[in-house]
């Protein structure tokens, strides 16, 4: 008995469904080994921080960018996205901290990606507070966006409080106490590296 090698029309049809599904199959697997490779790059900053096609960070759901800070204040990670830093000490007692937490809500929201806007309430975290040698609130705290403290040229006029280390006369953190408008804010934003 031979076996005539035509096509039948089954075969014909049989290989016209299984050809679009085997190209489907393959091209899913490339999607998938592709963003696998993202997904496992998740410990580098510039994933953990997403660019979009302009090169603007996006920080979405990431904790790191979240407005209140609960529990701890990890700097160290924070220094690492290469953006200026703004944290807020404030109380909800607190009339001007109270006229300031619109501002700082705001920006939080605005600058998410430009910049890490943070608001730490004392009553809650009074160890992070600890840190830092201020007597009243609000007091803002500025870290520039190569993680250095922001050392304005114009300080005093500024009313900035400059901490030095008393042993190297290093600059430790850079400190403002009392309110300060939206405006002063983002000036003071771009000039630590705000983009």
């Amino acid at each position: 008995m031979s076996r005539s090698y035509g096509s039948t029309p089954k075969e014909v049809a049989a290989l016209r469904i299984i050809i679009p599904v085997l190209l489907v199959i393959v091209i899913a697997g490339i999607w998938a080994m592709k963003n696998s490779q993202k997904i496992g790059d998740s410990n580098n900053t510039t994933t953990i921080a997403q660019t979009d096609a302009e090169g603007e960070t996006n920080a979405g759901s990431n904790p790191d960018f979240d407005l209140n800070v609960s529990g701890s204040l990890d700097f160290v990670k924070l220094k690492t996205y290469n953006l200026p830093i703004l944290v807020e000490f404030g109380a909800e007692w607190c009339a001007p901290c109270r006229q300031m937490l619109p501002i700082i809500t705001g920006l939080n929201e605005e600058l998410k990606g430009k910049a890490i806007v943070k608001f730490v309430d004392i009553d809650k975290n009074a160890s992070i507070a600890a840190d830092y040698n201020f007597q009243y609130i609000p007091t803002q705290l500025f870290i520039n966006a190569d993680g250095t403290p922001y050392n304005p040229a114009n300080a005093a006029a500024m009313q900035m409080d400059l901490k030095y280390d008393p042993g190297t006369n290093e600059l430790m953190y850079t400190t403002h106490t009392g309110t300060l408008t939206k405006e002063e804010l983002l000036s003071i934003l771009a000039e630590m590296g705000m983009k």
